[in-house]
């Protein structure tokens, strides 16, 4: 057995290990009493309720794909690898389905220990929000880890030879991409549905505070925290972290001849050794009392992004034995650090994109848009530039080792690098729902003002955490789409795509279009299941009086199944188009066709998914900025304004936003799964 493989298992584990080590630690802590452990039962009791149903959902869905997937292949004649693919696929999707509930696990058992820790300290409550956030982030990448490796591991025993194993893997790649489609949407537009339903009828009909406990939407935009950003957003990157290893292994597989297996696992040994980069960046991280949230956290990130640069210099050299390969793997590595510092300028508010907005709310609600959607617009200029350095840095960085096909492997090395991280960022992005339901837990319970000072510091740096992990993911999602990309290309034996051709135009053209349709479905989704909430707020605050004098308690659990309803249902359509436009192209107009469509189409879901990461994150922090007492504050003009771009800037960068990473990287894994039907 090949150590590189024994690494990778045994990273694996320990990685498991660590993760339930922290997940004790955190949950030691005290909880406190009273109010605010009955609201974050609430909360967890309706997270667990409407991922039990969307589980099924996606289960039932995954098993009929799974079906349909032996069936086209054994119509073809091709059963045995039908049934590896299969196999691989149900695998894959069962892997993401538990990655996303470890988030949500995680994230509702420390938001109630954050709440308590910043009633004393606000730098242990940052501790706990960001451990409690890498209990998730360190067991999903461990898990994507072992998931790969230990298939790699059974089709040795089997007798496969190390060059053919990497293709019959791919399904697990396309199981994990499904899963995260519909886990990334599904919890989307929930979270923004009860968000949404939650403002519109709390803070702007009733004019009452966020947050505020006679809200009878307001358990339900706090489930939704952790239903979308927790466990969408868990199954996003352990699919993103998947999808980039099995499609390094494939163009590995070309480059057998000078590395032999070394080639084919280097991406399993690099993404161990990213793993406990990560750990060692997570458990520096120890702040002051008047630091900023996010220099602390930056200063986690840098210290795992170094550790990363130096593993994968060893790595490299005793792997590949090429110099020119660790220089592309850091060109990921600072392009990953680069587009954290992207999005945190076009999100933050002390820079000047937030800035232009709230100047823009003090003059109305429709300048107060259009502001926001220019920075969405402008920040995909800063995306472009530094996705293209990264390919042809690392695609000449790779050609100069000398070795045929060695550029494309470049950008695959590259690919590797930007997610060597990938379990300190999701421990980022999880810190965000966690200091968000800590917040609002201390409000619910009736906190006192200082804590909910030190609630409101964390939440707002979670904003921008949530949103820097949208650029990361998109980011990562590019470079992994280009991977993905040449190795469907090596798997149909393509050398070139010829867009004056009709059907490879026509191709693109459907590429281009499903992203926009797409979103399309995913945003009126937001609207409908908004709706149902809306209408039951409304008919709560008109049949019981009571709600808004305080005197009776809101029905928390009917807007919660509400919403969970209306956003599992209007899940489907989106989700299924989504996979049945790219098969169907391929299967009616062939290989060359295909490859139009996914290249176009990762080009077009790129950027329209940095617009609207970017100007939602920006809306939402120009809300808050105004809410701090800038601008006249809470109830003034601007302030207006500035609700009126949050509530349309939460379904671009909570759901159709980050569905459209997932749909990018789910046109790669899906036709390479199929890459043999479209020959």
């Amino acid at each position: 057995m090949h150590i590189g493989i024994i690494i990778s298992i045994v990273a694996s584990l320990l990685g498991i290990f660590f993760a339930f080590y922290l997940a004790r630690k955190v949950g030691e802590e005290q909880t406190g009493q009273g109010k605010m452990v009955d609201i974050a039962r609430y909360i967890k009791e309706g997270a667990n309720a409407f991922l039990k149903r969307q589980y099924l959902t996606i289960g039932g869905i995954a098993v009929i794909l799974a079906l349909l997937l032996l069936g086209t292949y054994g119509f073809t004649g091709s059963w045995v690898y039908g049934y590896q693919v299969s196999i691989a696929f149900v695998f894959g999707a069962a892997c993401s389905l538990l990655s996303g509930w470890i988030g949500m696990w995680s994230a509702t058992r420390s938001n109630i220990r954050v709440a308590h820790a910043a009633q004393s300290s606000f730098a242990r409550a940052l501790v706990l929000a960001l451990r409690g956030g890498a209990v998730s982030g360190i067991a999903i990448v461990a898990m994507s880890l072992i998931g790969i490796s230990g298939l790699y591991l059974v089709y040795t025993f089997l007798g496969y030879t190390a060059a053919s194993i990497p293709s019959l893997i791919v399904g697990f790649g396309f199981g994990a991409s499904l899963v995260a489609l519909f886990a990334q949407l599904g919890g989307g537009i929930y979270t923004k549905a009860a968000d949404v339903g939650a403002d519109l009828v709390g803070k702007i009909e009733a004019g009452i505070p966020e947050d505020d406990p006679r809200n009878p939407a307001v358990i339900a935009d706090l489930v939704g925290d952790n239903v979308g950003d927790c466990a969408g957003r868990g199954a996003d990157l352990f699919e993103s972290t998947a999808a980039e290893n099995i499609g390094a292994m494939i163009l590995g597989v070309a480059l057998f001849p000078h590395f032999g297996i070394s080639g084919i696992l280097f991406p399993l040994v690099a993404r161990a050794f990213g793993l406990f980069s990560s750990i060692a960046g997570i458990m520096v991280v120890r702040p002051k009392e008047i630091d900023e949230p996010m220099k602390a956290m930056n200063r986690g990130y840098l210290v795992a992004s170094f550790l990363a640069a130096v593993s994968f210099y060893f790595i490299t050299m005793e792997m590949l034995g090429s110099i020119w390969f660790f220089w592309a793997g850091l060109v990921g590595i600072v392009t990953s650090i680069a587009f954290v510092y992207i999005t945190q300028y076009y999100t933050e508010a002390k820079y000047r994109p937030v800035k232009e907005i709230v100047r823009s709310s003090a003059t109305g609600h429709a300048t107060n848009i259009i502001a926001g959607f220019s920075v969405g617009m402008e920040s995909t200029a800063a995306t472009v530039v530094t996705i293209s350095l990264a390919l042809i840095g690392s695609y000449k960085l790779g050609a100069m080792s000398g070795f045929e096909g060695g550029g494309l492997f470049g950008t695959a090395v590259a690919t590797m690098g930007m997610l060597a991280t990938a379990a300190y960022v999701l421990a980022m992005d999880t810190f965000g729902p966690i200091t968000d339901n800590a917040g609002g837990i201390v409000e619910m319970s009736g906190g006192a003002e200082e804590t909910r000072k030190v609630t409101d510091k964390l939440d707002s740096a979670g904003n921008t955490t949530k949103a820097l992990t949208k650029g990361y993911a998109m980011g990562s999602a590019a470079l992994a789409a280009f991977l993905l990309f040449s190795a469907f290309l090596e798997e149909v034996q393509l050398k070139i795509v010829d867009l004056a051709k009709v059907e490879v135009f026509i191709g693109g053209f459907i590429g281009a279009m499903l992203v926009f349709l797409f979103s399309s479905l995913a945003m009126r989704a937001v609207g409908k299941a908004a709706s149902y909430i809306i209408n039951e707020v409304r008919r709560q605050f008109k049949e019981d009086k009571g709600i808004m004098a305080g005197t009776s308690k809101p029905n928390y659990s009917m807007c919660v199944d509400i919403t969970t309803k209306g956003a599992l249902k209007q899940m489907i359509l989106p989700g299924l188009l989504a996979v049945v436009i790219p098969v169907a192209t391929g299967l009616l107009m062939g290989a060359e066709a295909e490859a139009g469509l996914i290249m176009i189409g990762t080009i077009v879901g790129v950027l329209l998914a940095t617009l609207m990461n970017n100007a939602g994150g920006a809306w939402d922090n120009a809300k808050k900025f105004i809410e701090a007492g800038n601008y006249g504050g809470k109830g003034s003009a601007a302030h207006a304004a500035s609700v009126t771009g949050d509530t349309v800037g939460d379904p671009f960068k909570d759901t159709a936003g980050p569905s459209l990473h997932v749909l990018v990287k789910l046109l790669g894994t899906l036709t390479l799964a199929l890459a043999a039907l479209f020959m």
